[in-house]
């Protein structure tokens, strides 16, 4: 199962950082078990907000070189305060190191300028072909879905600009 925590991207500076929002709202498929009666957004989904934002942030800055960036280590994360529905996310994320193979972040998310998650990340990229030769073509494919998605994702708010 996997969900979207990036409903847009706000602001991007290739290379150095990237702010995004996720919109909570009722439709939110896992609000219904976590808590029946007291429904707020799992810790581990406010992570993953995180990581994909970085992950987005690690894809644009280098042209989707890679098919894969995935956590590899999420270090000193702290939660502050619940998300719930009505209630907008926004996360923030800034390089902090780079190597051939793995980004390490700073990423934060608020709500109401409250802090409600922080913490280091360790994203690493590859792509399928380096380990499985014959998945140069899954590659290839997932790279075209990434900057569909992500066309998406800066389109949404370069008309939410436009529109203000």
């Amino acid at each position: 199962m996997r969900f979207s925590l990036v409903d847009r991207i706000e602001r991007l500076e290739p290379g150095v950082c990237i702010e995004t929002i996720k919109c909570l709202t009722m439709a939110e498929e896992y609000l219904g078990d976590h808590f029946p009666g007291f429904p707020v957004m799992p810790g581990v989904l406010m992570l993953e907000a995180m990581t994909q934002a970085a992950a987005w942030l690690i894809r644009a800055s280098e042209d989707f070189a890679h098919s894969m960036v995935l956590l590899k280590e999420a270090r000193g994360v702290k939660y502050g305060q619940f998300v719930e529905p009505g209630h907008t996310l926004h996360v923030t994320v800034e390089i902090v190191d780079q190597t051939d193979r793995e980004t390490t972040v700073k990423a934060k998310g608020m709500v109401d300028g409250r802090l409600t998650v922080q913490g280091r990340l360790v994203l690493e990229r590859y792509n399928l072909e380096e380990r499985q030769p014959e998945h140069a073509m899954t590659d290839a494919l997932l790279k075209r879905q990434m900057q569909t998605m992500f066309g998406l994702l800066k389109q949404s708010s370069n008309s939410s600009a436009t529109a203000s």
